[in-house]
């Protein structure tokens, strides 16, 4: 059974098209007038084994948190999709991945009760290129809130902006990709309710 989805958001403020293959290879194209985004974003397909198509334009002379929060809000709603029913995957997923100095740490769960946790005292107040690091969580906030999961992030430790933000999207991509993994001979949705 195919896991992919297609979703396209179009506001006053953004136009967004997004296709996803949860079962892929980590190909990606992608294109925002966010080049840090960007950046995340290959990160995200690459490490977390899915084939990534996003096409996004945005108010960005406002500043890029629309565009940012929309593109996760699109990523969330591509995954809830190909997830479809959730029958036979893991649901659970948690990585840690360090970047030179840096560690992060992200935990998963594909559960249904959109939730976030975001640790990130050594993320320090300031950008990184014309990327404001506060938009960082503003990204799992909107990924959380439409794929419906649980989503804890821990920047353990670290000093350059760069590598802390980069090591919490490895985390995250490789979280993700643990998490909706479908188990071997597994065939039920994973939870005592027989729904999620």
């Amino acid at each position: 059974m195919s896991r992919k989805a297609l979703v396209e958001r179009k506001t006053k403020e953004t136009q967004i098209r997004l296709s996803l293959n949860l079962d892929g290879t980590g190909a990606s194209q992608i294109e925002s007038p966010v080049p840090f985004l960007n950046h995340m974003m290959q990160q995200v397909a690459v490490h977390g084994g899915m084939d990534l198509e996003l096409k996004a334009q945005g108010d960005v002379e406002v500043d890029a948190h629309h565009t940012v929060e929309d593109v996760a809000i699109c990523l969330g709603e591509a995954v809830k999709q190909a997830l479809g029913d959730k029958k036979g995957i893991v649901r659970y997923g948690a990585f840690s991945v360090p970047l030179d100095e840096a560690l992060s740490r992200v935990t998963v769960d594909f559960g249904g009760r959109p939730y976030v946790v975001f640790q990130a005292e050594c993320l320090k107040p300031g950008r990184i290129g014309d990327f404001d690091v506060e938009l960082v969580r503003d990204f799992f906030q909107g990924f959380a809130n439409h794929a419906l999961a649980n989503v804890h992030v821990h920047a353990e430790y670290g000093e350059n902006r760069h590598h802390i933000v980069e090591s919490m999207f490895k985390a995250f991509a490789r979280a993700v990709r643990s998490a909706v993994r479908r188990e071997e001979g597994a065939s039920a949705v994973p939870s005592t309710k027989g729904t999620l």
